[in-house]
């Protein structure tokens, strides 16, 4: 039963990995790996030194902290009010609801961002106007490009991320909320003292996981979202890799990119790793 899952992973994970020589090459598809000339780490001086390279990282880096900080969070707030639903019908109902959008692509989700932040139909914008304010251009304006990556972001998976928490809500002890009951604890009360530590190693490696992906936005989402207007606060590695890799054939320039994000995510995930073995106990290993 596991052959399959194994093939997936050596097949397109790990033999793709000695694609990454083309890095410390320079590489044509004409010659292939074998015959492309090793220039070293010329590539990754090259890196270092573009200082377009620092804008797409500080994007970057600037839309994973938002998300860690307000996307994270909100699977496990969402399991908890669904949680304490005590008609079946209802919770199933809601559940369903929020997991929906998990199912659609993201040029499907993007279209229908874009559609309701549009300045002349958009629902968010008509609000604004029967309160007597302007109608403001949303998708136009690079102060307002990130939270709407990180909205549409939660709006998309969140309804799938409380199935993890969710599962784990299910081997809490009742007895422990019983005794809590006994001793006088508010529902509030029991959820910080029985609830969330017994969540607490299933919040850490998700965690750790997030953390270890933190240069891994994912392009479909912001290619779909982003316009020459917003670039300069919305482009980041992925779509940077697009436009030089693919679209400009610097094959080996970008490979070095993304070599440099998989070190990073390696030594963050490492590093995040000990550091919560250390504090909390829990980690991935």
């Amino acid at each position: 039963m596991i052959v399959p899952g194994l093939l997936f992973f050596v097949i397109f994970k790990y033999i793709p990995l000695a694609g990454s020589v083309i890095a410390f090459q320079n590489y044509t598809p004409f010659k292939g790996i074998t015959g492309s000339d090793f220039i070293g780490l010329a590539h990754f001086e090259q890196l270092f030194s573009y200082p377009e390279f620092y804008r797409v990282l500080r994007n970057t880096l600037l839309i994973s902290l938002y998300q860690i900080i307000f996307g994270f969070p909100a699977p496990l707030i969402l399991a908890l009010l669904l949680n304490e639903i005590r008609k079946v019908f209802v919770k199933r109902i809601m559940q369903t609801v929020l997991y929906v959008p998990h199912f659609l692509s993201w040029v499907i989700l993007g279209g229908m961002m874009i559609s309701l932040l549009s300045p002349d139909s958009g629902l968010v914008n008509h609000i604004l106007n029967a309160f007597g304010l302007k109608s403001v251009f949303f998708m136009q304006q690079p102060e307002y490009f990130r939270s709407i990556v990180v909205l549409s972001g939660i709006w998309k998976e969140v309804g799938w991320g409380t199935i993890i928490y969710l599962a784990a809500l299910t081997g809490v002890n009742p007895e422990l909320y019983e005794a809590a009951e006994v001793d006088g604890a508010s529902k509030l009360r029991q959820v910080f003292s029985v609830t969330i530590p017994a969540l607490l190693p299933t919040i850490m490696v998700l965690l750790l996981l997030k953390i270890g992906h933190i240069l891994d936005l994912g392009f479909e989402q912001i290619y779909v979202l982003l316009n020459p207007l917003v670039k300069e606060a919305g482009d980041i590695l992925d779509t940077y890799i697009y436009e030089v890799g693919l679209l400009s054939g610097k094959y080996s320039y970008t490979t070095a990119i993304g070599l440099f994000k998989s070190i990073v995510g390696l030594v963050l995930i490492l590093g995040a790793n000990t550091i919560s073995k250390k504090t909390t106990g829990d980690s991935i290993y």
